[in-house]
């Protein structure tokens, strides 16, 4: 699903300005060490499945729910791999929407299922090995978690630019 009902009544009462949005990212290797990755439709590029939480819904369980809505795979989250957002998160889509994500990426189990994309928010689902996938067409916050997912360490911690006042 594209847009969910809470956001879009969200949008019907403030417009495309920017939100802040609650996200969650599933991080899936196959047996040979490669990255599931899934070809966005309306940006024909390359991500990572998931999307925004829904209210009253838990991290793991929106993670669920979108990795199966993107991929055709039922995953189980074993691990999370990092809590980012940042410049690097903001997306402005086609019709004015601009949203920073603050993403939870967990890294996942599958339990069953095929890779398949949905056609409506997914146009193509594939395993890629890291060379691959840093050669692929990505958004910046993509650029931003990759590299660290592949060394099995969890994405690098970045120190605040914030300082209180007076420090």
């Amino acid at each position: 699903m594209p847009i969910s009902d809470y956001l879009r009544r969200l949008r019907d009462k403030i417009g495309p300005d920017l939100l802040v949005v609650p996200s969650v990212t599933g991080v899936v290797f196959d047996d040979a060490g490669r990255l599931l990755m899934v070809l966005h439709a309306d940006r024909g590029i390359w991500v990572l499945p998931g999307g925004a939480i829904d209210p009253r819904e838990t991290p793991a369980d929106a993670l669920v729910r979108e990795v199966w809505e993107e991929t055709g795979l039922r995953v189980r989250p074993v691990a999370l791999r990092g809590v980012f957002s940042g410049p690097e998160f903001l997306v402005r889509y086609r019709n004015g929407d601009e949203v920073v994500y603050v993403m939870s990426v967990f890294e996942c189990a599958v339990l069953n299922g095929r890779p398949r994309p949905d056609g409506v928010e997914t146009l193509e689902v594939r395993y890629f090995g890291e060379a691959e996938v840093m050669a692929l067409p990505t958004p910046p916050w993509a650029r931003a978690i990759l590299p660290s997912l592949f060394a099995g360490t969890g994405p690098g911690f970045r120190p605040p630019t914030w300082e209180p006042p007076g420090s």
